[in-house]
């Protein structure tokens, strides 16, 4: 199965923090930018090293909220490489640090909680990441527009926990929610196409692939239709969608689309 985040907006306000003689904040939207450069290029080490940096470099002036948000990108990124106890462990910093900022009722907390959960989840940990979605899920629902994407992301992946925990019909009706919202988002139909392979792994789990088989079709057949828009930019973030789906056709005997996927995927990357 598989899960999905977004990049996060981390510019709505925060309590202040304690002044600090050396206090410098590290610039943002430039880590992030050359963090997606190396993505793009799927070029994992020198991601990692870039992180690394920046985290020091928030540390050293004093820059909570620019830590946060670099101790958010190692979760997904350890996550991504299997780095079990890399990902835990900044898992453990950015909760311990978001409960020193006091930021309970803001959006960046949510979506720390998010990455969280997800994190705990990719490493079998889903009663771990059960209880963090629970609570970003209450943050969310009482802060954002009922139709934010960030809320399709939450639920999908809550979802997917939901699954591995064999509560399947809250699994199927979360799963349902994330399409209703990221069918409405601008190129959301790789979110939806995400959605739509897991609710195809749903149904295999709990029905059996032979009893379940008109079904899983229906739902694959319904992610490769949306993969497949010709509208949607292909770009690093494309080539990773490919990567990750392209074995989950394979499973289900697509094995002409899942040679396809890791292609283009490929030639994105090869591009880069």
């Amino acid at each position: 199965m598989i899960d999905y985040i977004k990049k996060e907006d981390y510019e709505e306000p925060c309590c202040p923090f304690d002044l600090h003689p050396e206090k410098v904040r590290i610039p943002v939207d430039r880590v992030i930018e050359k963090l997606d450069s190396y993505l793009d290029r799927n070029d994992y080490p020198s991601a990692e090293r870039h992180l690394r940096y920046w985290a020091e470099e928030a540390r050293k002036g004093c820059d909570k909220r620019g830590l946060l948000t670099v101790l958010n990108e190692q979760i997904g990124l350890y996550r991504k490489i299997g780095r079990e106890h890399e990902c835990i462990e900044a898992i453990e910093n950015a909760l311990s640090l978001a409960d020193k900022m006091e930021i309970e009722d803001t959006v960046t907390f949510g979506t720390t909680l998010v990455n969280a959960a997800t994190g705990y989840k990719a490493f079998e940990k889903e009663e771990k990441a059960l209880s963090l979605y629970k609570k970003a899920r209450a943050v969310y629902e009482n802060l954002l527009d009922p139709f934010d994407s960030k809320l399709g992301g939450l639920y999908n992946n809550m979802a997917l926990a939901l699954a591995e925990l064999h509560d399947f019909r809250q699994a199927e009706e979360l799963y349902f929610k994330a399409i209703e919202i990221m069918s409405r988002q601008k190129n959301g139909e790789l979110e939806t196409a995400i959605t739509y392979l897991n609710l195809a792994d749903l149904v295999s789990v709990e029905k059996g692939f032979e009893d379940g088989e008109e079904q899983i079709n229906k739902y694959v057949n319904k992610a490769e239709e949306l993969l497949n828009t010709e509208s949607l930019p292909r770009d690093g973030y494309y080539a990773f969608v490919c990567e990750k789906c392209a074995p989950v056709f394979g499973y289900y005997g697509y094995f002409f689309l899942q040679n396809e996927l890791e292609k283009r995927a490929r030639e994105i990357y090869e591009r880069a």
